[in-house]
């Protein structure tokens, strides 16, 4: 198919198959090496670009990033970033910081830091964590984000958005997406292609029918109504933290934990409840909130509880050219609810255990319970014999001791690489403990313990 894009300021038209990968592009076809090649999956960063549309620029994983997905788009590339000669900001700093040994990394990461330049954001760390360093160390790239920060970004102008030919695999609309998939029942649909960029890139899966979700407007974007965010499939990820920053800072900070700042801007809402992993970490709170699924099919919508979505591991709810519209979050519950992530590392990896837990408590009794959690069952899956364990009993210790073997009646959670059955069902436990001495007033975070001195 033939592809249109700007590339370092200048127009492309290329022809590509559909699992081609922005990566493979740059470094075999326009010999732009800057841009590396490491973990091929979108863990490491070597390969950070930044990728610009109407919704502004953001830094992604070249790697996991297919051509179609580009279409109308504009690429910046290591090599483009300061194309009048003199250094880029982040550039410059990172030579007086002394912010790399190898250099292999260093182009990804200066293509995140200049991603966070440009749009002021100070959180160095977070724009950082899906970016891996194993030379020269985080010290002197931290200083360098810190001195380049003090220099305010040049002003750039408007991108001049340029009309692009549909591509047939990219429909413009519910009705044409529902049309389309019709005909093609065995279509893979592909949104951000965070999970599908690995089937191509570790799998070595050929896939033959695809379906680009990216000019589905009408899927994307959030409305609110008082009782409720309706949120569209194909919002991105990297939306969701700041939706619910004020109304649950709890579930607003496991959207921050989900994966790296690229992979966020890609992956989206529909794309991580579609896929049904057991291990998505967003299904377990909006399980917990009661949120809903609508799916369409040809003229025909219908909508079922999320929860009811997940059948058996590989198995969803969802008919040959049935797909997601929309998710429906009510706002009730909000003020309850507990995300807790468990993972080896603390940013961007998958979940061993995420815990969602939203207990109601009135005048000292447990008046109403829904928790769930993921990495617990082949699904997505409620604690609902621990929920009848909690509801009509006191709000104390003895009650939550008294609930924990009724997670053995929920749970018999498999041993992977990840953690063993025995760690995950006692972290599972531990995390409803760790609701009750928060709800307690009592500091719960991970970052913040301390072992005692000795």
């Amino acid at each position: 198919m033939e592809i249109t894009f700007n590339l370092n300021g200048t127009r492309v038209t290329t022809s590509q198959n559909a699992t081609d990968t922005l990566l493979d592009y740059l470094r075999e076809t326009r010999k732009l090496t800057g841009t590396k090649e490491g973990c091929n999956e979108g863990d490491c960063g070597a390969c950070t670009v930044i990728v610009e549309d109407e919704a502004g620029p953001k830094a992604l994983n070249a790697c996991i990033l297919l051509m179609p997905q580009l279409h109308g788009k504009s690429i910046t590339t290591v090599e483009g970033l300061a194309p009048k000669g003199a250094l880029h900001p982040v550039q410059q700093a990172m030579i007086d910081e002394h912010g790399s040994q190898c250099g292999f990394c260093t182009p990804g990461i200066v293509m995140s830091l200049a991603a966070a330049h440009a749009a002021g954001d100070t959180d160095i760390e977070d724009a950082l964590a899906g970016n891996l360093c194993r030379c020269t160390g985080y010290a002197p790239i931290l200083r360098a984000a810190e001195k380049a920060a003090q220099i305010a970004p040049a002003p750039k102008p408007q991108p001049v958005p340029f009309d692009v030919p549909a591509l047939a695999e990219r429909p413009e609309s519910v009705d044409e997406l529902a049309a389309v998939y019709a005909m093609h029942p065995n279509a893979t649909l592909i949104a951000g292609a965070t999970d599908v960029g690995l089937w191509v890139t570790k799998q070595l899966r050929n896939l033959d029918d695809v379906i680009f979700l990216g000019g589905v407007r009408d899927l994307k974007g959030i409305t609110e109504t008082p009782e409720s965010y309706v949120i569209g499939a194909m919002t991105p990820i990297a939306d969701l933290g700041p939706l619910f920053a004020q109304s649950c800072p709890s579930l607003s900070e496991m959207f921050r934990r989900f994966s790296s700042k690229q992979v966020r801007a890609a992956a989206t809402l529909g794309g991580n409840i579609a896929n049904g992993s057991p291990i998505g970490d967003s299904p377990p709170p909006l399980i917990a909130l009661g949120a809903t699924i609508t799916l369409r099919c040809g003229e025909d919508s219908r909508t079922i509880a999320l929860e009811d979505f997940f059948i058996e591991y590989g198995k969803q709810d969802r008919a040959a050219s049935e797909f997601v519209t929309h998710i429906t979050v009510p706002k009730a519950g909000l003020t309850d609810l507990r995300v807790y992530k468990l993972s080896k590392r603390f940013d961007q990896d998958i979940s061993a255990v995420c815990g969602a837990f939203n207990i109601t408590v009135t005048d000292g009794t447990v008046t109403n319970a829904c928790i769930a959690f993921g990495g617990m069952a082949g699904t997505p899956k409620r604690a609902t014999c621990v929920e009848a364990a909690l509801i009509g009993k006191p709000w104390t210790n003895t009650t939550i001791d008294a609930a924990l073997p009724a997670f053995d009646q929920d749970y018999q959670p498999m041993t992977d690489m990840r953690a063993s059955a025995t760690y995950r069902q006692t972290t599972a436990q531990n995390m409803l403990k760790r609701v009750f001495a928060e709800s307690k007033g009592h500091n719960v975070s991970v970052l913040d313990v301390r072992g005692d001195a000795l």
